[in-house]
């Protein structure tokens, strides 16, 4: 099932940077990935972080949930439990499925995370091209989220609503899974 994924997010991270007619050096620039990283990645030979990436995400201008997407997935309005991807991150551990249909052009995506005790992820990027708002809904236990300088604690049934203009860490202080979904809306950058 690793390997799946991990081809299906070479393809896709080769298919939009071929798309927006960037080189390996120039995603490099962009992302902070390295080329030879991303070279790794893009032939499928390396299991990229979630850190990672968000950095590829962010230097290609897509939302992270996209790297997941069939290459060529027919616009579908829905997204059947069968057919989502569920990704396992390899330094934390965290389990995350797109729930949102691939390939449907729409602003918002739906993420579900499964967050093993002790796990903590921090993304630095910071501003994203446009704006990109995003809504973390926990569903079972306890997880901290720290954007910027201001942390939140959330339980079971919490929602915190934010915008990705900062650094941001997920961390699940407890010796439990955390359960949670995110909604996340994303505007084009206008010039």
């Amino acid at each position: 099932m690793t390997a799946d994924i991990d081809a299906r997010i070479a393809t896709r991270v080769r298919q939009i940077r071929t798309e927006r007619r960037l080189s390996l050096e120039s995603l490099a620039q962009t992302s902070d990935v390295s080329r030879s990283m991303i070279s790794l990645i893009e032939r499928g030979e390396s299991s990229p972080t979630a850190v990672v990436l968000e950095k590829l995400a962010t230097g290609l201008g897509v939302p992270l949930a996209s790297l997941f997407d069939l290459p060529a997935a027919p616009a579908d309005p829905v997204s059947r439990r069968a057919d989502q991807v569920e990704w396992r991150d390899p330094q934390s551990g965290y389990r995350r499925r797109n729930v949102s249909p691939g390939g449907f052009s729409s602003p918002i995506q739906i993420v579900e995370v499964a967050f093993p005790p002790g796990a903590r992820v921090a993304y630095e990027t910071g501003a994203r091209p446009g704006i990109t708002h995003q809504q973390v809904w926990v569903l079972q236990g306890t997880i901290e989220v720290t954007l910027g300088q201001d942390r939140f604690a959330l339980n079971a049934g919490d929602c915190l609503a934010m915008v990705l203009d900062r650094p941001i860490t997920y961390h699940n202080p407890t010796s439990r899974p955390a359960r949670y979904a995110v909604v996340i809306v994303a505007t084009p950058a206008t010039r």
